[in-house]
């Protein structure tokens, strides 16, 4: 195996960096809160609240412009059976951006939550928090662990190194910021993240495009030349798949708390709203080398490169043609700029999930369902020990599981089917509670999970209308195998259910419990009958009556002297500086 001295120090050079801009933001701001009385925790996980437009625009758009976003956008636009077509990622994930921006982003900034399950709770209680949990955790870690992976195998592509020693060592040096700095680290390191992936990929464009081996883009757009048009086309059998994976990433991109924490971390209401538009225009932006990058691969005769005559797409490699241009298309040191951009991108996502997932169950599960007399210090020492035990998880999955992409396919559809349908109930929608919210979750939960998953071979035992059987052949070992193909958009349609469930049953139970058709002493969940009672009221909500909480009625809150789970969702710094 030859080792590429070059690309090694130009990764060294690279990670020293991040590290260093990491301890100095983390030194920059360890005062910061103290002032206005801010918990430390608190500090940690929405960064004081203070985050401004720079390094907020910077931050929030590395919410999603990671590893997954440049090389899965590169691959679409690669394979000849989707095409920029089927490249949804830019536009659904920037409209995401833009649709939280209009609605999600200055309600839930301006009740001064701290974490994206904090409504939950209020409304729902602290069960419900926890099952809610499950699928957002999921999704982080396997978000996490699918992006380590493809670092690893990036870097074995270009620099020819050990796929595990490059996982481990970029794991460890996100951990260890995220671990010193929280929210200020991951956003400061942000910026250079997202400048590193600016100019390393444009960098590499020029080069990849005047390669002879490559043939005009602007033809093989729309001509055959080496394959089908990069261009790309819908079918009418598939229009529906396609708006299916288009809601999907516009709503279902909302539900993160990778995104929630950079809205809940910003100095007011609108600001949130600023950042999210702003975020919106850097995705469109940031994903247009990654375009050229795939269009380049469509358009190579790869007999003429040192990657041998057989294309990617034919060796199964077509989730690597971006390292692959990089390497075979560019000179050398040109590539190593390539290298860096990738290794940016992992880790602006990958350092964003792992504080994510730690700062959601340190509140919500250890804090606010078991430990709600828990001091400030003890949250701290909880998020930092989840950090490293989450950071650990994530990397032990990129290292062992095959299925990595296949686990993170599923959980981000059942953020999408389960907690964002709940989470529009809890925001504008009156009258819902704990009963509707259970039947919610389980509609959503038995809907998505019986469509199956190709990915993991999962078998679907509900076969919704239009499917089909199709053949997938594994290019290098001709092993046939046959899939169910669900050409109905089941995955919009299972949320929508999950949606109305809530509402129905809901409604439902308060007319049974109230009407007196079940006795009060059935109301287990005390989601009805015990709302009434001013004690159960002062434990599980915000404010008297917050169901009844309007967009024009965001008024601050006033701090509780004592320490109840009120108090946990109360901000002494409510006020939003834009007068809301």
């Amino acid at each position: 195996m030859t080792i590429h001295v070059e690309g090694l120090v130009a990764i060294a050079i690279f990670y020293l960096l991040i590290l260093v801009v990491g301890i100095w933001a983390a030194w920059k701001n360890k005062h910061s809160g103290e002032a206005e009385g801010t918990d430390r925790s608190e500090t940690i996980m929405v960064g004081g609240r203070d985050i401004g437009l720079f390094v907020g625009g910077f931050t929030m758009t590395a919410t999603w412009v990671g590893g997954g976003y440049i090389n899965g956008t590169a691959e679409y636009v690669y394979l000849p059976e989707y095409g920029l077509a089927w490249a949804q990622a830019p536009f659904g994930y920037a409209l995401s951006l833009v649709v939280g921006g209009l609605f999600f982003a200055k309600p839930m900034r301006s009740r001064g939550y701290v974490t994206m399950l904090d409504p939950f709770q209020q409304l729902y209680g602290k069960r419900m928090g926890g099952l809610l949990f499950i699928p957002a955790l999921m999704g982080e870690i396997f978000w996490s662990a699918a992006i380590l992976n493809a670092l690893g195998a990036t870097l074995s592509v270009i620099v020819d190194i050990n796929i595990k020693m490059s996982v481990i060592i970029s794991a460890l040096i996100a951990i260890f910021y995220t671990l010193v700095g929280g929210l200020y680290s991951v956003a400061y390191t942000d910026v250079v993240q997202l400048f590193c992936i600016f100019l390393g990929l444009w960098i590499s464009v020029p080069f990849a495009l005047t390669n002879p081996a490559v043939s005009d883009i602007t033809v093989s757009a729309v001509k055959k030349v080496h394959q089908a048009p990069w261009k790309g086309s819908i079918n009418k059998d598939d229009i529906w798949i396609w708006i299916d994976n288009f809601c999907l990433l516009m709503l279902g991109g909302i539900p993160w708390q990778v995104y929630f924490q950079r809205v809940l971390s910003a100095s007011s209401a609108t600001y949130a709203q600023v950042l999210s538009f702003l975020a919106a225009f850097g995705c469109l932006i940031m994903a247009v080398p990654s375009v050229l990058i795939g269009a380049i691969g469509a358009s190579t005769d790869w007999n003429q490169t040192s990657y041998g005559s057989i294309a990617p797409k034919d060796k199964d490699q077509a989730d690597m043609i971006l390292p692959i241009v990089l390497q075979h298309l560019c000179p050398p040191f040109v590539s190593f700029f390539g290298l860096g951009a990738v290794s940016a991108a992992v880790m602006s996502s990958a350092d964003s999930s792992i504080l994510s997932a730690s700062s959601m169950f340190a509140r919500n599960i250890y804090q606010l369902a078991f430990r709600q007399s828990a001091s400030d210090r003890e949250i701290v020492w909880v998020m930092r020990i989840t950090i490293f035990v989450f950071g650990g998880l994530a990397t032990m999955m990129a290292l062992v599981t095959g299925t990595v992409y296949g686990l993170w396919y599923l959980s981000s559809d059942l953020v999408y089917v389960i907690i964002f349908p709940q989470l529009l109930s809890v925001l504008f929608v009156k009258g819902t509670n704990t009963y509707g919210s259970v039947a919610a979750y389980l509609f959503g939960l038995v809907l998505r999970i019986g469509g199956g998953e190709p990915y993991l071979r999962l078998p679907p035992f509900i076969y919704y209308p239009g499917w089909i059987i199709e053949k997938q052949i594994h290019q290098e070992t001709g092993i046939i195998e046959d899939f169910v193909k669900q050409r109905f958009p089941f995955k919009t349609v299972s949320m929508a259910a999950s949606f109305v469930a809530n509402f129905i049953f809901s409604h439902l139970a308060k007319y049974l419990f109230e009407s007196g058709k079940i006795s009060h002493k059935y109301d287990f969940l005390d989601a009805v009958v015990s709302r009434h009672s001013g004690e159960i009221m002062d434990k599980t909500t915000l404010v008297t009556r917050s169901n009844n909480i309007g967009l024009s009625e965001m008024a601050p809150v006033r701090p509780r002297l004592s320490v109840t789970l009120a108090a946990a969702f109360t901000r002494r710094d409510t006020l939003s500086s834009d007068g809301s």
